[in-house]
């Protein structure tokens, strides 16, 4: 397999990494701590550290076993991406988005001993947890991964119906 054919990939993972960082910048220079600032009546932007992995899971770990495990999940994921087809694009980008929001996050991490998250979602009566940049770029990765292998299954899925005809 040729390494040319995840430069693409790299840049996604690269692009996504510099505008984590450069956001989590500005949430650090501009945005008061623990202050909502509503922006729509759902959406509101909330400073927060986070010291463990999602929804502050495994913070009594610590900053090295958390970037270890998160290195050791970069790592799968690059190992999977590599094994990915080339026609697969929509897994690999998925695995791109990943791996460059497990950066941000790591650099987070090993700079400040947290995570800097900063977007909230809420309703009056409920609120969803904190995340940044980061944490949405995984989370559209590993969908965009469930939708490749579906759509796999569904394709040959369809091509065992058809040859048992």
């Amino acid at each position: 397999m040729k390494l040319s054919a995840f430069l693409p990939y790299a840049a996604v993972t690269a692009i996504a990494v510099i505008a984590d960082q450069w956001i989590k910048y500005l949430v650090e220079a501009h945005l008061p701590m623990q202050e909502i600032v509503e922006l729509l009546p759902f959406l509101a932007l909330f400073r927060t550290y986070n010291t463990g992995i999602a929804f502050s899971m495994f913070a009594s770990i610590g900053d090295i076993g958390l970037i270890a495990i998160a290195a050791g999940v970069i790592l799968f994921v690059l190992y999977l991406a590599w094994r990915t087809e080339p026609g697969n694009w929509i897994a690999r980008l998925g695995f791109a988005l990943i791996v460059g929001g497990a950066i941000g996050n790591i650099i987070d991490r090993a700079t400040y001993g947290h995570v800097v998250d900063y977007i909230l979602f809420h309703t009056p009566v409920w609120s969803f947890a904190v995340f940044n940049l980061a944490d949405a770029l995984i989370t559209i990765g590993a969908v965009l991964v469930v939708i490749e292998e579906l759509l796999i299954w569904r394709n040959s899925r369809s091509k065992t119906e058809l040859s048992d005809d």
